[in-house]
């Protein structure tokens, strides 16, 4: 039996409806348990962006990881394997983390050549800088994992079952691209990148490894643009010893959304899509 193939092909409407049961559990529990832990519901104040961003990730993989145990495990009647958690979830974790910087670091340095972009130091200190990426890692982590167990967990496996991978992946990526809307100073380009990066995540979600391989490739991604004091989807994190100026203009390089905002990185994931993209075609013929 494939990897991916659940043990009974649910139909096209039943797998619609438990995706978007799924999405719109999650969403609402992830709601719950964020004003709750946050004290939003009796009026205080919220915390900053930053602090928002990890209480928002620790909540969602909370709520997503018991809705893919309750719907997916124990209704669906899907195996870890079905669901791509294993096996090679150990080699396909870091892998997955060069599948993601690869990319990220050649957006950045493309800026640097056409674009001007370029770092100047802040009076911080290499210790400081180490240390900081302890933290970066800390907030992202389970951010990404939180994003992939939701858009390329159980309703990318169901979905992909029943309508085809391509229609799966690129309407789960839609739907990913939705999410970030109002991320501060969220552009067209970058709304549409995010798009893509949801394609290029999905297709490596098939890569061996499945979900631990998409999880390392997005946080790759992001830890490469955050350790090298960019913003991430305009999510500003400040880097000890670093400055980054990401010159100009806005359309190419992304300005303040940070260098998924620009065509720079509109160019570079589709050239990551179509590379994975031949990878899983060469492996489906073999």
């Amino acid at each position: 039996m494939s990897q991916t193939a659940p043990r009974d092909p649910p139909r096209r409407l039943v797998a619609v409806g438990l995706a978007a049961s799924f999405l719109l559990a999650g969403f609402l529990f992830t709601v719950l348990l964020y004003a709750g832990v946050t004290g939003r519901l009796s009026g205080d104040a919220p915390p900053d962006i930053v602090a928002s961003a990890a209480i928002q990730a620790g909540c969602s993989l909370l709520a997503f990881g018991v809705l893919t145990w309750a719907m997916g495990l124990r209704a669906a009647r899907l195996s870890p394997v079905d669901l791509r958690w294993v096996p090679g979830g150990g080699r396909g974790f870091p892998k997955g983390l060069g599948f993601g910087a690869l990319p990220a670091l050649v957006i950045m340095v493309l800026g640097v050549l056409t674009a001007g972009a370029a770092w100047s130091a802040d009076g911080g200190t290499a210790t400081e800088w180490f240390s900081n990426l302890t933290g970066l890692l800390a907030l992202l982590g389970p951010a990404a994992l939180a994003e992939e167990v939701i858009f390329r967990g159980l309703p990318l496996v169901v979905l992909a079952r029943a309508l085809g991978r391509w229609p799966a992946v690129v309407g789960l990526a839609v739907l990913f691209g939705a999410a970030h809307l109002f991320n501060p100073e969220i552009t067209v380009i970058g709304l549409v990148n995010i798009v893509l990066a949801g394609v290029f995540l999905g297709l490596v979600f098939y890569l061996p490894g499945g979900l631990w391989t998409a999880t390392g490739a997005h946080l790759g991604w992001n830890l490469t643009l955050a350790s090298l004091a960019a913003p991430v989807s305009g999510l500003p994190l400040p880097v000890p010893g670093l400055d980054y100026a990401p010159g100009g203009p806005l359309w190419l390089t992304g300005g303040p959304f940070g260098p998924e905002g620009g065509v720079l990185a509109t160019g570079v994931l589709l050239a990551a899509i179509g590379v994975v993209a031949r990878v899983l075609a060469k492996e489906a013929q073999a």
